[in-house]
């Protein structure tokens, strides 16, 4: 067994490799925190070679890891393996600066998972491994696009095409089976690391993934195909980059102006940590199949960098600038990169360092390695908490764009750190931030998305040790749009239940899980990661999952009243605020309340509010109502919901009033980066 290099750790292969690399250890590198009018180091680089494929649904799937010989037609001559089975179990841009105080609160990480409210879980289905794959490589790498009709997964020597009820449209096949016939080490090699992502304004699929075989001292390639139409099954416009670096971890993004990657760069020689790359790729070029160059700039700043990926069907403001963001130099930061792409003038090309994002401190889940418990084995598994999680989803909103982004961290347990970063006026700064971390069991590799109402949803890895014990499992939550700024308010759903742990010492795990969310209702997320179906070792599953958090596509809305209980004595009135919060869009609420003992009159002002705004509602104690103790029941109805809320009225002889105490929200605001606070 050999290893070689991957996401800054060992990646670990069944079969030999044609290139060792050992094992890398990311340095502790430092570097500026105030802004650059260019940072890093630039390069541009013309594709070594581009074709235009053959439809795919013309060449046979077939799998081969990175050792396989192909025939002069690029075809894999390993067999085709059996398909997959299908599981069908089913306001204005805010502008207030947060105080220390309120930035602190929004991070408690011991949140109470007892809410009625949970995602509804839509689709679950088995993608590319096992059992319809031989599993050769740790860890699996998954990931996946969602199109208008189609599902992309791919893993990090395979990819399949399914509908998005599960069903096997191509695949599982070798990742190189998009290179087939291309030539060189792209169609001869299936190195893996392989990203996909869907272009939604274009109709397009983008798929990524390198080759490192070539010799021990390179070159190096990033392969990377473009669709030529919304049909994944037909041909591709297909590109060669050469690197005399090991272009490690790449991470796929969607721009408007181009297709971005972010490399981890280590030296052929000994694998030393170089710097970390973001290479800009021509996109209009690629979508056209012409010539096409890429754009990269360095920093020796941090590893693990993500772009910003498009969500949703408005684009950024025209020119704006790519952000590029990972975990900062401290504990308190995030560092932040404007990436500005000239296709015309590439000197004019601009990687501008812009100030720190400040966050709530937090520790690095396992202080960056492995430390994650199964129960049944000592075999501990990775946490990657030395950097963000892929994606950083960006959606425009108007007013703000927001970027989502997660990390994992330990607090009292092993938890999501999730961020809400916006960007006001060509500011990025944060906005809010949390810690999920509801029980002892560990929560790690998440990745997050926002829908088009705002709500942010997040999937993860959970796995732990306390009671029977939990072996890795895949679950969801969110936060949704009315909520506490940095609270999670949704319990959690089970996507799939692990039924085994990974063992046999091999600690490698998920690395690239992915959230998307569907571009045909800007509603309906879908998470892909790694399970195991039974204890052992190279056996891993794909689980791929869609759900909806409530208030998207049917909005929604709760209602309370502060104080819940009044007590006041007859020929006297009494007062309590009805707060409403929408769950999704806005809506209108009409109000009546029922239960209303003889003699007491109860009216509302206003009768009639929208989502997010108060009402009073005055109850008259006339002098025959009865001393006593009663419940009135308050209706708010909208949009054909009728939610109610309790409150109770006690009619004394006293002159006495009870207001029991309530937790009121925590309220917050946008940062803007490198304020202090």
């Amino acid at each position: 067994m050999t290893t070689t290099r991957t996401g800054d750790r060992r990646r670990t292969r069944r079969a030999p490799l044609a290139v060792v690399l050992g094992v890398l250890a990311l340095s502790a590198c430092t570097g500026p925190s105030t802004p650059q009018a260019r940072a890093g180091r630039w390069t541009t680089r013309r594709a070594v070679h581009r074709d235009v494929s053959a439809p795919l649904r013309s060449l046979r799937p077939s799998t081969a890891d990175s050792t396989t010989e192909h025939d002069d037609e690029g075809q894999v001559r390993t067999a085709i393996l059996p398909q997959p089975r299908v599981d069908r179990r089913t306001t204005a841009a805010a502008h207030a600066v947060t105080s220390a105080a309120t930035r602190a609160a929004a991070t408690d990480a011991r949140i109470s998972a007892t809410s009625a409210l949970t995602p509804t879980v839509h689709t679950r289905f088995v993608g590319p491994g096992y059992p319809n794959l031989t599993v050769d490589t740790a860890p699996s790498d998954p990931n996946s696009a969602v199109g208008p009709t189609l599902v992309v997964t791919t893993v990090n020597a395979a990819f399949m095409i399914q509908t998005k009820a599960g069903a096997t449209v191509f695949g599982p096949a070798a990742n190189n089976t998009l290179f087939a016939r291309f030539g060189g080490p792209c169609a001869r090699t299936n190195d893996g690391d392989a990203t996909v992502r869907y272009d939604r304004t274009a109709d397009r699929w983008i798929f990524s993934q390198f080759s490192i075989s070539s010799s021990a001292s390179g070159p190096f390639y990033q392969c990377v195909a473009v669709s030529r139409t919304g049909d994944p099954t037909g041909a591709w416009n297909r590109y060669a980059f050469a690197f005399s670096k090991f272009p490690d971890y790449p991470k796929l993004a969607v721009w408007p102006d181009a297709y971005y990657i972010t490399y981890n760069e280590f030296a052929p020689a000994d694998g030393a940590f170089l710097d970390s790359s973001v290479c800009a790729l021509d996109r209009s070029a690629m979508l056209a199949g012409l010539a096409a160059t890429q754009q990269c700039f360095t920093t020796t700043e941090t590893g693990g960098l993500l772009a910003s990926d498009l969500d949703g069907a408005v684009a950024p403001p025209t020119g704006e600038p790519n952000y590029v963001v990972g975990i900062g130099t401290t504990n308190t930061t995030i560092a932040a990169w404007r990436f500005h792409v000239d296709w015309s003038t590439p000197a004019n090309s601009t990687f501008i360092r812009l100030p720190d994002v400040s966050v709530a401190a937090f520790t690095p889940a396992c202080h960056g390695g492995t430390c994650i418990p199964q129960p049944r084995t000592a075999t501990l598994l990775d946490s990657l908490g030395d950097r963000l999680m892929y994606r950083l989803a960006y959606r425009n909103f108007g007013p703000y764009a927001s970027l989502v982004v997660t990390q994992s961290v330990k607090d009292h347990a092993i938890g999501i750190r999730w961020y809400e970063l916006r960007v006001v006026g060509g500011v990025l700064g944060l906005y809010q931030q949390g810690t999920y971390a509801p029980d002892a069991n560990a929560r790690w590799l998440g990745s997050a998305a926002m829908d088009h109402v705002g709500n942010i949803a997040f999937g993860f890895s959970i796995a732990g040790t306390s009671g029977p014990g939990l072996a890795p499992s895949l679950r969801a939550t969110g936060h949704l749009v009315g909520d506490p700024l940095g609270r999670t308010a949704l319990s959690e759903a089970t996507l799939v239940t692990g039924g085994g742990v990974q063992n046999g010492s091999l600690s490698r795990w998920g690395d690239y899980a992915s959230m998307n969310i569907d571009p045909t209702d800007d509603c309906t997320f879908w998470f892909t990661s790694e399970y195991l179906a039974h204890d052992g070792r190279f056996n891993w599953s794909t689980n791929v999952s869609s759900f909806e958090l409530p208030g998207c596509s049917s909005p929604d809305f709760t209602i309370t009243a502060t104080p819940n209980v009044v007590t006041t004595t007859r020929t006297t009135a009494v007062t309590t605020t009805l707060t409403t919060r929408a769950i999704g869009s806005p809506t209108p609420i009409t109000l009546s309340a029922t239960n209303v003992p003889s003699g007491v009159t109860a009216s509302f002002n206003p009768p009639t509010i929208t989502t997010g705004d108060t009402s009073t509602l005055t109850l008259t104690i006339g002098a025959g109502a009865v001393p006593g103790a009663s419940t009135i029941t308050v209706h708010g109805v909208g949009s054909g919901t009728d939610h109610t809320v309790p409150v109770g009225l006690v009619v004394t002889s006293a002159n006495a009033i009870a207001n029991p105490g309530f937790e009121s929200g925590t309220l917050g605001g946008w940062t803007p980066a490198g304020a202090v606070t």
